[in-house]
């Protein structure tokens, strides 16, 4: 699907949190992530929407969950179907954030995914996916320091 993306921070054995919190908190990442979802739709599981410290400004709030809930200025779907249909329809760009069941869910649909690589591994509960890196062409576009470690952020598009 050419308007539905993928974007994350992981660490070297694909840690992506625990607790429902961050492992990682890299301010030139948080910076990339807000400028390259702002006025965007970000697409998440509940569990994520809730571990946001506030609404995110200027996006699009569409979360995924089974649970009937009613989030304020929020567009739910409760099966990926309806919701790939609705990205599909639209002409606007579609960004996952997370949690790792969403991720793994949406994986096999996105065309680009903009994935932080960390040089660091921390004790974590959720993890990204496996994929097949054949299936995409991939791309450093950025490579950095904080506080001693590494990371490099790769663009991975889908091959067509």
């Amino acid at each position: 699907m050419d308007n539905l993306y993928l974007i994350a921070a992981i660490g070297q054995n694909k840690e992506l949190g625990k607790d429902n919190n961050l492992l990682w908190h890299i301010p030139e990442d948080l910076r990339f992530f807000k400028e390259t979802t702002l006025n965007k739709n970000i697409i998440m599981g509940v569990n994520t929407y809730y571990s946001l410290p506030k609404r995110l400004p200027n996006r699009k709030h569409i979360v995924i969950t089974h649970q009937n809930r009613y989030l304020e200025d929020t567009l739910i779907f409760h099966n990926i179907a309806d919701l790939l249909n609705y990205c599909e329809t639209s002409r606007e760009e579609f960004y996952v954030i997370g949690g790792a069941k969403i991720y793994a869910q949406l994986i096999e649909y996105v065309s680009k995914m903009y994935l932080t690589k960390i040089a660091d591994s921390k004790e974590a509960d959720a993890y990204f996916p496996d994929f097949n890196e054949n299936d995409f062409l991939k791309e450093v576009i950025y490579s950095d320091e904080y506080e001693d470690i590494q990371y490099k952020r790769l663009i991975y598009t889908r091959k067509k």
